[in-house]
């Protein structure tokens, strides 16, 4: 598949926003040579706080595709909205977390909630864990997901007035973030308040 065809493409046996697994498929990912599907948690679980642990390298939460494992380290740091997400339970499913900072990304490829017109500011959109591999935005891809659901006033869509946090850390004082308006892919500050759409990954044997 390449970066022009359409973003609800049917991945395996999967097609992106079907239920499954406690919430929704949002695509693949892989990582040391292992598929993993990814899933994220309907919007009712959506969480919103400070990532926090300002000035800290937190150990084990550099992560782009292991959402879970970051998410420990800064739970296990002090973060309030990381030990959160680590508390969901959904559908007898206790694995969620903060989703890193490639499985944001697959979050807003697949299921973009607006029809504006994507950012292209170096390479965002620039994905090399993601299968088939993302390659950087261009004006008009990906499009708004045509899933009545997910784009914008849908019960299921991202909001765009607040930046989604990932769990991945860039520096002690900085977090990896995505603007679901356009797809901006930056860092900011881990006390600044974000949204997080939790998420989980199964392995595809």
């Amino acid at each position: 598949m390449n970066a022009q065809q359409n973003s609800n493409t049917t991945q395996g046996e999967l097609q992106i926003g079907q239920p499954y697994g406690g919430g929704f498929f949002i695509g693949i990912t892989q990582e040391n040579g292992k598929l993993y599907r990814n899933i994220q948690a309907s919007k009712v679980f959506q969480l919103k706080g400070v990532l926090r642990c300002y000035g800290q390298d937190v150990e084990g939460a550099h992560s782009y595709t292991d959402s879970r494992a970051n998410t420990e380290a800064y739970a296990a740091a002090g973060s309030k909205l990381a030990q959160q997400a680590l508390k969901l339970e959904i559908d007898h499913r206790t694995d969620w977390a903060i989703p890193a900072r490639d499985v944001v990304e697959l979050q807003y490829r697949n299921l973009k909630p607006t029809t504006h017109l994507n950012w292209c500011s170096w390479r965002d959109g620039d994905n090399p864990s993601s299968v088939p591999v993302g390659y950087p935005y261009t004006r008009q891809y990906p499009p708004c997901s045509n899933l009545v659901a997910f784009s914008e006033g849908g019960p299921e869509a991202f909001d765009t007035e607040r930046w989604y946090a990932s769990s991945t850390q860039y520096s002690a004082h900085n977090a990896c973030i995505m603007d679901f308006c356009g797809g901006y892919q930056h860092y900011g500050t881990k006390y600044g308040e974000r949204y997080v759409r939790p998420v989980r990954r199964e392995l595809i044997e």
